[in-house]
């Protein structure tokens, strides 16, 4: 059964590439600005469709696009530099042996680590939404396909894991330092921090575990998450996937939109029964479901609207 709650001002629109997620997160955002809501979208995936089907060229500051509406693209390589260059400073504020290191090599290299482009979107939602969100009523993400997005939305979780275990860690190598200056006050470990709260490795594992909170509240409590398919077995699979990961990951999904109904070839056989028990929205590009030609392919998602608007999940 449906819980009732206040609106949730963010949404994501996820789903394999190909769906429809830009058309149907844009015609979404349309349809709330429409109803007076001040509403901004942002697309986070690398290959940026948005402008196109909003008819305007895109950057990374929003750009008033229709009444009430805004609109951004994420530049990835934008923040990936962004997310290292944080990383150097850091590294440099934090330990005075950096200068010993191959700093600039080894930023290099990770530039191409597995999650730096995950952090960086991360980052990205962060400054939209901590930076920007609270000028609008709804904040609607077109997000990457489903590989890039599961990883994304799991790394608070998985984050915050590893930040608990480097805190302790921490507060353990401060406490043995405590007990060798009892021991012996002329040690060496004298000329370091011993408190937690003057030493700043802890104060930036703290900091970072604040972060990361914000973006896991974010993700499991603050937002309506639209799960786009097509009435295919690969998009059904694909759906199914997306329930059982984000499942695991304690966060819940609002709604199925079914897209691309009627389409020569396709059997409308419903979501699938890994999608059973959620509120399923169907929309026909370019056909019935509305002929507004200032709307994606005319699609009119006022249902979906009024169920965000619900409080509904």
């Amino acid at each position: 059964m449906a819980a009732h709650s206040q609106i949730k001002r963010a949404a994501f629109f996820l789903g394999k590439g190909g769906v429809g997620k830009t058309t149907l997160s844009a015609s979404f955002a349309l349809d709330a600005a429409d109803r007076g809501r001040k509403t901004l979208i942002v697309s986070l995936d690398p290959a940026h469709n948005l402008g196109d089907v909003l008819g305007t060229r895109l950057g990374g500051e929003p750009l008033n696009v229709r009444p009430n509406l805004d609109a951004a693209e994420v530049d990835l390589p934008t923040w990936v530099k962004r997310y290292l260059d944080d990383t150097r400073r850091e590294i440099k504020a934090n330990y005075s042996y950096q200068s010993a290191l191959n700093l600039d090599g080894f930023l290099n290299i990770m530039k191409y680590a597995p999650g730096t482009e995950e952090y960086a979107v991360l980052w990205a939602i962060e400054h939209v939404w901590c930076d920007l969100g609270g000028l609008y009523d709804t904040v609607v993400f077109d997000t990457p396909p489903t590989a890039l997005s599961l990883r994304f939305l799991a790394l608070p979780t998985i984050s915050e894991l590893w930040v608990a275990e480097l805190s302790k860690l921490r507060a353990s190598i401060l406490k043995k330092r405590t007990t060798l200056l009892k021991l012996n006050p002329d040690a060496v470990v004298g000329a370091s921090c011993v408190d937690p709260e003057d030493d700043k490795v802890y104060g930036r594992l703290s900091a970072v575990k604040q972060r990361l909170a914000v973006l896991n509240a974010l993700f499991r409590d603050e937002s309506f998450l639209a799960l786009v398919i097509n009435p295919d077995q690969l998009s059904r699979a694909e759906g199914a996937r997306i329930r059982e990961e984000l499942d695991r990951l304690r966060i819940p999904i609002s709604a199925v939109c079914m897209n691309k109904i009627g389409l020569p070839g396709s059997v409308d056989d419903g979501p699938g029964p890994a999608l059973k028990g959620l509120p399923v929205f169907r929309y026909a590009l370019g056909t019935a479901n509305g002929t507004d030609t200032e709307k994606p392919s005319g699609l009119d998602l006022g249902d979906l609207v009024d169920h965000y608007t619900r409080g509904s999940i």
